[in-house]
Formats: C-alpha cells, structure tokens, sequence
C-alpha cells in the first residue's frame, strides 16, 4: 500500500483534569476515508491537555511507521496544541515543554500540517482516548 498523504485525528481525555489520562488517535487514508488505526494511550494522572499531545505524538508515531513519507494532516480540538505546534505560542508548562520537544523530534523531516477542529469533529479520537480509559491499558487496533 502507496500513502502519499494521512490524517491524523487526536485527542485527549482527563477524568477529574488533572485525573486519570489517556490520549487517542486515528489514522485515516483521506483519499479512500478508511481509518487505518485506532489508538488509544494511557498516560496516569495528567491534565487535558498533556493527553491531547500524548494522543497526538501516538497518531503521528503510527503514521509515520504505515508511511513514513506521507504528507500528515493533523486535526486536534486544542487550540492550545495546534498553537504550539505550529510555534505561534508559546509553551510555559514544563510537561508540555517535553511532550514538545518529543512531538517534534517525531515529525522531523516530514511535511506536517496541524489543525484546529470543533469538539464535534473529533469524536473518533475522543472515542479512542475513552476507550483506553475504560479498557485501562493502551492499545492499537487496525
């Protein structure tokens, strides 16, 4: 299978913020709309948004293992993340800081856009960061 381009969709999820944590990802081929994978990663007791780039690192992690020339589109309901991401502002939390820095060092040499979407249009990767909750454990699932 050829992917010359993927979408990621991430998401994260606190329960108490912070609270008990998980990230979620889906992988999607948009020229045929089939996700690919389903992710979901546990991170312990964190906020919202450490999740949210937890959830996001995860999705670009397996984009880059299916197609690692891909073009990736990464949608995300934070504006905060797609902000920082896209270096129009600044990161003053030290755990976000790190979870930068490792996001960054994922998407070196690849061409990366971010996204921000309405919470609507990211129940997929909310779905996912959910289900690594209830499930307790992270997963991925094609």
């Amino acid at each position: 299978m050829s992917l010359e381009r993927l979408v990621v969709e991430a998401d994260g999820a606190s329960r108490g913020n912070p609270g008990d944590a998980a990230g979620g990802a889906v992988v999607i081929d948009p020229s045929s709309g089939e996700i690919l994978v389903t992710a979901g990663v546990l991170c312990g007791h964190a906020s919202n948004n450490v999740a949210e780039y937890r959830g996001m690192i995860e999705g670009i992690e397996i984009a880059r293992e299916l197609a690692p020339e891909a073009t990736l589109h990464v949608k995300l309901d934070s504006k905060l993340v797609v902000e920082q991401m896209s270096g129009r502002w600044k990161i003053k939390h030290p755990d976000m800081k790190d979870l930068s820095i490792r996001a960054h060092e994922v998407i070196r040499g690849a061409s990366v856009s971010f996204e921000w979407v309405p919470r609507e249009e990211n129940k997929r990767a909310d779905a996912a960061a959910n289900a690594a909750l209830d499930r307790k454990a992270s997963y991925r699932q094609p």
